[in-house]
């Protein structure tokens, strides 16, 4: 069994300075530019009809009725409204785009039900010391513990990416060979939680610590973006458990997350995602209430002079 230290989850974190540069999302910028869909164009009937037609050549958007088809136009056209209101807000802080992507056809309401599933529960507020003496910038990627980002999809499992995501990290800063760990067995086996339902990074640390469940290779219990029936492993078999975690508030914090990150390796956490829906790329300033955190992230490093660097599944959010 390899077994290793502490996995360090942060709860209710309030991020309020957020850089995605492979955010999820997975928005074709480019593409969008080469189109000149223009955020900034009138919202008249004609100008909107033809983004939503080139919206669903580009994203394979087929509906079964007029209904539906209706109704996806209106959530569209509503969209375009809120990228040029949100777009306004624009400046050196907070530099944020936000445009045309695949779920601009979903109601806000929709994409809130669907995507946004991460779990929050009540943990202390952090108390420590705040560490002296940080760097500038820290980014554990350059460190090589940081695995490729995976592809969510549209499963709810948010929450189980970030917990994957810390433990790997952890068990490749103690020394091993940084290995791609399995989500899928904690989508499936995390019985505190609701696999693509929605879960919480917490009660997943828990259910690792307290069954002693090895994680096995990615490549042995493959992502299938959907809740499936457990499959057990014996405990002679190759895996990496989780001995003991530490999960704390930081609402208010980030320098102390800060410290926590560089000590402790990359972070669990739970943001406010809401405005992620549309969502192109730069730093998110707005929307960052720890009243109302839905999705998990692994936050891998921070730069004073520009963004924390906080990594989550790309296509789909939780």
């Amino acid at each position: 069994m390899k077994d290793f230290g502490r996995v360090f989850a942060v709860v209710s974190v309030w991020v309020c300075s957020i850089f995605c540069p492979l955010c999820g999302l997975h928005v074709n910028t480019q593409t969008v530019v080469e189109k000149k869909l223009s955020n900034n164009s009138n919202n008249n009937t004609d100008s909107v009809a033809a983004q939503f037609y080139w919206f669903r050549e580009q994203f394979h958007r087929q509906y079964d009725t007029n209904d539906e088809f209706n109704m996806r136009f209106l959530h569209f056209r509503e969209a375009t409204k809120r990228h040029t209101y949100r777009n306004l807000f624009s400046t050196a802080t907070h530099s944020a785009k936000y445009g045309v992507n695949q779920f601009s056809d979903l109601s806000q309401d929709e994409f809130r039900d669907v995507y946004l599933r991460a779990n929050t529960d009540t943990v202390p507020l952090f108390s420590g010391q705040k560490t002296e003496g940080l760097p500038a910038k820290f980014d554990w990627r350059d460190k090589a513990v940081v695995a490729p980002v995976q592809n969510q999809q549209a499963c709810g499992s948010c929450w189980a990416f970030s917990v994957v995501g810390a433990v790997q990290s952890a068990h490749a800063i103690a020394g091993s060979p940084l290995q791609q760990l399995s989500v899928q067995q904690v989508v499936d086996c995390s019985y505190k939680n609701e696999g693509c339902g929605g879960g919480s990074p917490t009660r997943a640390l828990s259910w690792l610590k307290q069954t002693h469940v090895k994680l096995v290779a990615n490549f042995e219990y493959p992502y299938k973006a959907k809740t499936g029936i457990c499959h057990f492993f014996s405990q002679s078999h190759n895996g990496v458990s989780v001995r003991s975690f530490t999960a704390q508030n930081f609402s208010g914090q980030e320098a102390a997350m800060m410290g926590q990150l560089l000590e402790c390796g990359p972070l669990a956490a739970i943001v406010d995602a809401v405005s992620w829906q549309d969502y192109q790329g730069g730093i998110i300033q707005h929307h960052c209430s720890s009243q109302h955190s839905n999705h998990a992230v692994l936050i891998v490093g921070y730069d004073t002079t520009e963004h924390l660097h906080v990594r989550h599944t790309r296509d789909v959010l939780c």
